[in-house]
């Protein structure tokens, strides 16, 4: 289970300075027309992410778009190999090691989907939605049917301690209740001890539930709720 808490933090200093050795890659912009079609005859079980389009939010258009890895493969490895990224996702390594993990999801049975997310046409973060209530981590809290979890990274440096993850993260879970009717609410399980992930979490309308022992880490458990979708 990936320790996926690392970058969705929400004010200028309350992230690691990592203060990168070398050169931050940029990435190139995406083509969100046509990003989709590898995705079309995989198991599904997320109401077609690829078919959910973009949102407009403060910072810009946003859009998950789901990983191909002969496209998206060497930019998501970088980032997994930020020393701040990997002390929680633990993926750092050769190419090799994150095309594993995005090969597992990719060749699974649909339960969860790795995702580009794509800001005003430019990929700047990592994301995995998937269904928690078929996941592990349903042993763990009371899950109910089409429980959806997302997992967030922010894969540049530049992007992170400006309140981008608070952002990004209302828009992502407005995009799973807007496109799984049949999900009631999503599900976040950052790290405890990371307290800017948790605001973070607080400020993009999830609300904490629970302490919850996980294998890996202990978490807090964070629910976004369709009926409180417009309060919080």
């Amino acid at each position: 289970m990936p320790h996926t808490d690392s970058s969705a933090s929400s004010s200028t200093d309350d992230t690691i300075d990592l203060r990168l050795r070398q050169k931050e890659d940029v990435a190139p912009h995406i083509d969100v027309d046509s990003t989709g079609l590898e995705a079309d005859d995989r198991p599904d079980l997320l109401d077609h992410i690829v078919e959910w389009g973009p949102t407009g939010t403060p910072l810009g258009t946003f859009q998950l778009v789901p990983v191909r890895i002969g496209r998206d493969l060497r930019l998501i490895a970088q980032w997994m190999n930020d020393p701040s990224v990997a002390a929680f996702w633990e993926l750092d390594g050769p190419e090799e090691t994150t095309a594993s993990h995005l090969g597992d999801q990719l060749d699974g049975d649909g339960r969860s989907v790795p995702c580009l997310g794509v800001l005003d046409g430019v990929p700047m973060s990592y994301w995995e939605v998937y269904r928690a209530d078929l996941d592990p981590l349903a042993r763990y809290y009371p899950a109910r049917p089409h429980d959806t979890g997302i997992h967030l990274l922010i894969g540049r440096v530049s992007d992170r301690g400006r309140g981008l993850g608070t952002t990004l993260l209302r828009a992502a879970a407005d995009l799973v209740l807007e496109h799984r009717p049949s999900c009631s609410r999503v599900v976040a399980e950052p790290d405890l001890r990371n307290t800017p992930s948790v605001a973070a979490f607080l400020g993009a309308g999830f609300r904490f539930s629970a302490e919850v022992e996980l294998p890996a880490k202990r978490a807090a458990l964070m629910l976004r709720d369709r009926a409180l979708r417009h309060v919080l």
